[in-house]
């Protein structure tokens, strides 16, 4: 196989070494450097740096000597944290430097948080007692168990020239090729991310899509990893390695999914760990086992605060035949297994916390049918389109990635069309505490509805797709926000940039939470005049299965008309009676022009933007051709008559 070249494109590594005085440190960087044994070596050495063609993968190593005198422990600590890797020695004629390894340095190492390859090296190995020969893994097999920092250990003499090149190389191979991504030394098996990598480059590379690597496919992932054809005759000696191993690693198309992870498996066993990252590398891997960011469109998805990111008809098309693909038995119900397979070939699963978890309603049997399948790739690109993106590409979208999304509109721009073309709609849900707003949540994901009152503590996410007149589906977002949060909220000037319509929901049997939620209602609607991002409102009536409060009628007709905004609509949860609440938030998210409530401020403030706009018509067109000076005087004094008797009104108004 071809030898890699400078992966990643490290500019350099790094060694740190480090043990007790007298172990051997500076010897071995000399010897390492100038190929021969040194007579006098300084106390500390400076820098040394070995030339990028001292070992096959043309990275240079900068090797950095250290004091291990207490006077030096800020130095040295400096030094450990811009390590790549380190080099920990002791002395094998001083068993007490072997002990201060567990006692001292390893545990100092992880004080002070230095999360790096660890080589342990054994120097002066030719002054060891011959009377009290003890194996290397005997050794040192306990410190490893407790230390999993130590990548390896290794036994080597300066003055003998025993095995000193090993010591670095091993080191930089550390850095270059870490175990830690990979494999898992203590089950002996690839951790889950090498695994899913894998098989994302099995899939990739079998083109046929029959499960096996053919010897033609098998021949062109030789080529395009390692610039290197197989000949046939080993190809054969390859799926017999894999076959006397394990008879299902390969098959009569040739070589299976369980032989590939095999194959790599023992390629790490026997410490070819630069095979395997070779393999990673050319398809797009970084060190965490995730594709590099150069692969991720990122650019594409820059916007204006008031702009979304929806999925275009192409990407939906496509994950709809995954969802297809994945739904084996065709029931319209993608078990939480069989969406966990879909994303078998991304780091993880990207549904499998919050706010994603739970955030779509399932089927009966706890699956995702395909509406609620694409209800969640939709929050994911409203919320996180970058992540959206990249899992498209870890499950497979053939097409370019920039083409799997499109950024809408303005919000403003949508007011003043007073038409909105979004697919995607979020909806912020404010309310005071048990006012139903998580109740009306969970009816919009098909859950029974429940008197248990569980508040709300984080902002929660809920989606559906919300079916409309003449068979239109759109998707809604619903946000609910906790009383206690909707301050914090406030506080960011593009807060309500992103929101497409607020809810504000009360308990219709309670006063006190509908004067809670007027509150609530004039403040987002105030932030949202002071910002320019003016948002649709709607009131919901919870629980209006309940009695009203005596001046409920009164009170919300009042501030409905006083604000603009239509009258409370009445939705009771108990009794599953909605109200059309779901549609009739889609309809006002798309006509923005309308519902938009107006405070008491907002009204004074275009009343007296007006006055001022209409004097100021009239200063420019009658003194024209007064001198500048005057018309100056004249305009702030018009603007001080103004101001004046605007107060005036407003007195009287009050």
């Amino acid at each position: 196989m071809a030898k890699s070249s400078n992966p990643e494109g490290k500019p350099g590594v790094r060694i740190v070494v480090a043990g007790d005085r007298g172990t051997g440190k500076s010897s071995l960087i000399v010897t390492a450097a100038a190929e021969t044994f040194p007579t006098n070596v300084l106390r500390l050495l400076p820098p040394t740096r070995l030339p990028e063609d001292f070992y096959p993968d043309r990275v240079p190593i900068t090797i950095i000597d250290t004091s291990a005198n207490p006077e030096d422990r800020g130095k040295l600590a400096e030094e450990l944290k811009r390590a790549d890797a380190l080099v920990l020695t002791y002395a094998c004629d001083q068993p007490e430097t072997l002990n201060r390894l567990s006692t001292y340095w390893l545990p100092e190492l992880r004080q002070l948080e230095v999360k790096v390859p660890v080589i342990v090296v054994g120097c002066k190995l030719d002054l060891r007692d011959d009377q009290q020969q003890v194996s290397l893994e005997q050794v040192m097999s306990p410190i490893m168990q407790q230390f999993r920092e130590i990548e390896t250990c290794i036994e080597c003499s300066a003055y003998k020239h025993i095995q000193i090149p090993e010591v670095f190389y091993y080191a930089q191979k550390a850095v270059l090729h870490p175990t830690g991504p990979l494999f898992d030394q203590e089950s002996q098996t690839l951790k889950p991310r090498c695994v899913r990598a894998l098989k994302r480059i099995f899939i990739l590379c079998d083109h046929d899509r029959d499960g096996a690597l053919s010897d033609a496919e098998l021949n062109d992932f030789q080529v395009k990893c390692f610039n290197a054809p197989l000949q046939p005759s080993e190809i054969v000696g390859v799926k017999r390695v894999v076959q006397d191993k394990m008879v299902e690693g390969v098959n009569e198309r040739g070589l299976t999914l369980t032989g590939f992870l095999f194959l790599h498996a023992l390629f790490i066993e026997k410490g070819r760990l630069e095979t395997t990252w070779t393999v990673l590398r050319k398809f797009g891997y970084n060190n965490d086992i995730k594709l590099s960011d150069d692969l991720i469109p990122h650019s594409s998805v820059k916007r204006a605060p008031d702009q979304s990111v929806e999925l275009t008809n192409e990407a939906i098309e496509y994950l709809r035949r995954i969802y297809e693909l994945f739904d084996c038995d065709l029931d319209n119900n993608l078990r939480p297994v069989e969406v966990e397979d879909v994303f078998s070939t991304a780091p993880d699963s990207p549904w499998n916390d919050v706010p994603y978890k739970d955030a779509a309603e399932k089927t009966a049997l706890g699956g995702l049918s395909l509406d609620a399948f694409l209800s969640e790739w939709a929050l994911m690109t409203l919320l996180d389109p970058a992540r959206s993106l990249e899992n498209l590409i870890y499950i497979g979208y053939p097409g370019d990635p920039s083409s799997a999304i499109r950024v809408t509109k303005r919000r403003r721009l949508d007011r003043k069309k007073q038409q909105s073309e979004r697919n995607v709609f979020q909806c912020f849900v404010f309310g005071p505490a048990n006012a139903g707003k998580s109740v009306l949540i969970n009816s919009f994901l098909g859950r029974p509805y429940s008197d248990t009152y569980s508040p709300t503590i984080d902002d929660r996410y809920a989606v559906n797709v919300v079916e409309l007149p003449g068979g239109i589906k759109k998707t809604l977002v619903l946000r609910e926000i906790p009383e206690d949060g909707v301050a914090k909220l406030l506080s960011s000037k593009d807060s309500l940039a992103v929101c497409d319509i607020a809810v504000f929901v009360h308990d219709s049997s309670d006063e006190s939470s509908w004067k809670r939620a007027t509150e609530l209602l004039v403040d987002v609607a105030g932030h949202g005049e002071d910002t320019g991002y003016e948002v649709p409102c709607l009131i919901v009536a919870a629980k209006d299965d309940l009695d009203s409060f005596p001046t409920a009628i009164q009170d919300s007709t009042r501030v409905s008309q006083d604000m603009g905004i239509e009258a409370p609509i009445p939705i009771s949860s108990k009794l599953s009676d909605f109200n059309n609440i779901f549609r009739r938030i889609v309809n006002a998210a798309e006509h923005p022009h309308l519902s938009i409530p107006e405070t008491e401020a907002g009204r004074s403030r275009k009343q007296y933007h007006r006055l001022i706009n209409r004097s100021l018509m009239f200063v420019s067109g009658t003194l024209i051709v007064w001198h500048p000076t005057t018309v100056s005087f004249l305009m702030h004094s018009e603007l001080r008559v103004l101001e004046t008797w605007f107060a005036m009104v407003r007195f009287s108004y009050d």
